[in-house]
């Protein structure tokens, strides 16, 4: 009877982790995603992705090239963040592109030269790059896509 239960718990032991593993695998495969995967995300939160996919590679490349005025031009104003530990409102891009190297720091630069299109977090609130050092979003009447956070 002993080897009764044994097989019995054995095949149940089996079953759980066989389970587990498909489970597993499925997590995997649902947080991989694809560039399609996440148009269709961000037309579901937005109505659209093409602006918010044309503004991430434009992002992409200024700040990979250092174009400061091509990034100043992509924020928000006015803007709140911290130059040199003290709380500050950008008021325009000539006032961004004069603190640009305290603003993009090299943390925010490594964090959009890493970021994948398929691998940006977006929510109801916008899209965010890294873990939070850019975040982005439609602003306005317009809804015209900016950068409405820089974290450092």
């Amino acid at each position: 009877m002993q080897d009764g239960k044994r097989k019995t718990t054995t095949r149940r032991l089996l079953g759980a982790c066989l389970a587990a593993l498909v489970a597993l695998g499925g997590a995997s495969a649902a947080m991989a995603q694809t560039a399609a995967d996440m148009d269709a995300r961000l037309d579901t939160l937005f109505g659209e992705h093409a602006p918010y996919r044309g503004f991430f590679d434009k992002l992409k490349q200024a700040v990979a090239t250092g174009d400061k005025a091509a990034v100043a031009a992509m924020v928000d104003y006015p803007f709140r963040t911290r130059v040199e530990g003290k709380a500050v409102t950008i008021r325009d891009a000539g006032h961004f592109i004069a603190d640009y190297d305290s603003i993009v720091t090299p943390k925010v630069k490594d964090a959009v030269s890493r970021q994948a299109y398929p691998e940006l977090f977006a929510n109801w609130q916008g899209i965010s790059i890294g873990s939070g050092e850019i975040w982005f979003g439609g602003v306005g009447k317009r809804n015209d896509v900016k950068i409405t956070a820089i974290n450092h």
